[in-house]
């Protein structure tokens, strides 16, 4: 299963996919698109991409304990869902218009529904088993709920887009031996044959 920074590595393909897909329009380069907060200082990119938020999945099965080789096991590993706002930079210097955000906005939003998903071992190719595709879908949220998600990193609301990426499953380093046998129980029973000497 993944390791720890399949986390990072789900920000960084999603960061990637919009740098190859947005430039040169509507965006010029893809150096204006950056994994940030939107509370970050003194930054002059255009689109950020923001982790706001991770969550264990409890609805989604865990797998069973995977083999560390030999007799030994690992604990099976946790799903998780990950939050990521996308947003447009207020404080570029590009001088975007109303008009210009809304293009971006669009783009955006029609790169991530044609590139939805992605496999754990595109990420991390040094994985042996196939595991399950991690599925990029909008962020069931009302309104009040994306601004509250401003409001903790004191900014006013603005035009963004909110995605949930899911299952991203972070294997256990705990590993255990099989639990030793250390009683036996034994049930016999003498059968004798038919007709036998009964003396």
């Amino acid at each position: 299963m993944a390791d720890y920074t399949i986390i990072s590595d789900v920000s960084g393909f999603i960061c990637k996919m919009l740098r190859e897909k947005m430039c040169p329009e509507p965006v010029p380069s893809p150096n204006n698109i950056e994994i940030s907060s939107p509370a970050a200082q003194d930054v002059d990119y255009i689109i950020g991409l923001y982790l706001y938020d991770v969550k264990e999945e409890t609805i989604v099965a865990r797998p069973p304990r995977v083999s560390a080789g030999g007799t030994k096991f690992s604990r099976p590993p946790v799903p998780y869902s990950l939050y990521y706002m996308v947003f447009i930079n207020g404080s570029s210097q590009m001088g975007l218009k109303a008009p210009d955000i809304q293009k971006i906005i669009g783009r955006i939003a029609q790169i991530v529904s044609d590139n939805s998903s992605v496999y754990p071992h595109e990420l991390q190719p040094w994985l042996d088993a196939v595991e399950p595709p991690i599925v990029l879908s909008q962020a069931k949220m009302a309104l009040d709920e994306k601004v509250r998600v401003w409001q903790a990193i004191n900014k006013p609301y603005q035009i963004s887009l909110f995605y949930k990426a899911a299952p991203v499953y972070v294997s256990s380093e705990t590993v255990a031996d099989p639990p030793r046998v250390s009683e036996a129980l034994f049930d016999m029973e003498v059968i004798r044959p038919e007709g036998g000497d009964q003396g």
